[in-house]
């Protein structure tokens, strides 16, 4: 296992070899709590790193713009990078809900029959634990198989998927910085199990493991990937010049109002200061239509009564010494608010309509009431608060006609009207490119697709529909048609061989496609796709 240099990694390495090798003596409730707190800490970080890598690519293509010509491939990299980590984390994702589903009640998805749930006696939730957590048998079978000899579970896919990946991380790296960029990815296929009995790694890690402590290990493999996303970010960062002192190019003014849109009668409050990066500025002046503002450190206050409805705008001139050349620099900026009337108004934020079996993110307005006096309820729709103006929708039967109503200080109760469907059926699909959904496919590219996925067309945020069965058949030509039945999206057994034989000519039929959806209580049936081998 590489060492790496931040404390906060090191603490995790060590707790997870510490753990793990606890776990080969004893396996005690006492272990499997460790194991627990250990996949908290691992979420925990995973959340800190993605926060930092959302941030990273858009320094990139700052910093590039300086030699656009120079740094353009760098920039181009960065997006395909949070891509490339996305899909592996995704795939990790699909695994665990497929691990966490077979220990609990096997519907396709993950709920809270899945888990021992304990509440108080007025039902709020006290603690949860996965049925299956002590469960050995059931990483065995889907992560090692039947015969670990035979090396055919989805261990082993997981193992391939981690050399993979590894190598397509090294890919945005330039020759020359390989080796050292190599050493910092901790995303990798340790070798340990080379010098124990065990017959391959799957069967190092996965064989008679409890199922949470193999969850953990996922975990791990998670925090890796996003960790490694992040070293390359970092390395595109730095070769795009960010490590040198930054030139400031220009200036400009920045206003920033206690609120943008006020309600008539209330003062419209904002704080005028100069933008500028990393150096400081003296000789500021300020004005707003014409007349000088005090300037403090930089700012000056101004305040304005909002008396009449509508958009007002204001100019803001501002003058100062450049601190490095000594030179006076100037600029004119327009600003404007809004002064309106209290309101209420409620609005999904990807449409209007709440979808089943998934968090419908809900935005509240209510201008010029007091947040804390807000009160937001329905009798159709479960909804949680996430702050004062942002709730989570979940809804569990399908109507036109779901009430959400607002209410508050100055503010009358106010009814608002939501749909509540399901998800629409997604769209099989096998690859990428204009004939996913059927056609024709050349050979090389049948061949090097994995399975089949699905797609939601036109919908305004991603929803995984996992895929749960279907049927391939192989129609070649002069030969009678030959089927396979496969057991999930990814080609396994007799499916994946079938499909390894396609030559030019041949046709393959994808039928009885059953997937189910979040919300899904029974598997939705697809319509057959259909692609020609050329």
């Amino acid at each position: 296992m590489s060492i790496p240099k931040q404390p906060r990694q090191l603490m995790i390495n060590i707790m997870y070899i510490v753990l793990t090798a606890m776990l080969a003596l004893n396996v005690s409730v006492e272990i499997l709590d460790a194991f627990k707190l250990l996949d908290n800490e691992l979420n925990r970080s995973i959340e800190v790193i993605e926060n930092q890598n959302k941030v990273l690519p858009r320094e990139i293509a700052k910093y590039a713009k300086k030699d656009w010509k120079k740094f353009e491939k760098y920039a181009k990299r960065a997006d395909v990078v949070r891509n490339t980590s996305q899909e592996l984390v995704e795939s990790i994702d699909d695994l665990m809900v497929e691990l966490i589903d077979a220990s609990g009640n096997k519907n396709g998805v993950v709920d809270d029959e899945d888990y021992i749930i304990e509440q108080d006696e007025d039902a709020n939730e006290l603690s949860r634990k996965l049925k299956g957590e002590k469960d050995k048998d059931i990483a065995t079978r889907i992560l090692v198989g039947l015969n670990p000899s035979d090396n055919d579970g989805k261990g082993a896919d997981l193992e391939m998927s981690i050399n993979e990946y590894r190598s397509k991380f090294l890919k945005f790296v330039e020759s020359e910085d390989e080796k050292e960029i190599s050493s910092k990815i901790t995303l990798k296929v340790e070798k340990d199990w080379e010098n124990t009995d065990k017959l391959n790694w799957a069967h190092y890690n996965f064989y008679q493991m409890p199922l949470g402590v193999v969850l953990t290990m996922l975990s791990k493999i998670k925090y890796d990937t996003k960790n490694s996303e992040n070293v390359i970010l970092n390395y595109l960062l730095n070769k795009v010049g960010a490590s040198e002192a930054p030139v400031i190019s220009g200036f400009e003014a920045v206003s920033s109002p206690t609120k943008s849109y006020v309600i008539s009668g209330e003062p419209y409050e904002t704080e005028l200061f100069l933008g500028a990066t990393d150096m400081a500025s003296t000789a500021v002046t300020i004005k707003v239509d014409g007349q000088k503002l005090p300037v403090k450190n930089g700012k000056a206050q101004f305040s304005i009564p909002a008396r009449e409805s509508g958009i007002h705008e204001y100019t803001v001139e501002y003058s100062f010494v450049n601190p490095i050349n000594g030179l006076v620099e100037k600029d004119t900026r327009t600003f404007e608010y809004e002064v309106g009337e209290r309101f209420a108004n409620v609005a999904a934020t990807a449409m209007n309509v709440i979808y089943i079996g998934v968090d419908n993110p809900i935005s509240i307005g209510a201008a010029g009431v007091p947040s804390e006096s807000i009160k937001v309820t329905s009798k159709d729709i479960q909804l949680k608060k996430i702050s004062p103006f942002k709730y989570m929708a979940t809804a569990t039967r399908p109507t036109d006609n779901a009430i959400i109503s607002v209410s508050g200080e100055g503010l009358k109760k106010t009814d608002f009207v939501f749909r509540i469907k399901k998800i629409s059926d997604p769209v099989p699909i096998l690859g990428a490119g204009p004939n996913k959904t059927g056609g024709t496919m050349g050979n090389a590219t049948f061949k090097a697709q994995l399975g089949i996925g699905t797609m939601l067309s036109g919908f305004e945020w991603d929803i995984n529909c996992v895929v749960q069965e279907y049927e391939v058949t192989r129609q070649a030509k002069m030969t009678d048609p030959v089927s396979a039945k496969n057991a999930r999206g990814k080609y396994v057994g007799q499916a994946k061989r079938l499909v390894q034989q396609a030559r030019p000519g041949d046709i393959y039929y994808f039928d009885n496609i059953k997937v189910r959806c979040p919300g899904d209580e029974v598997s939705r049936r697809l319509p057959s796709i259909v692609f020609k081998i050329r």
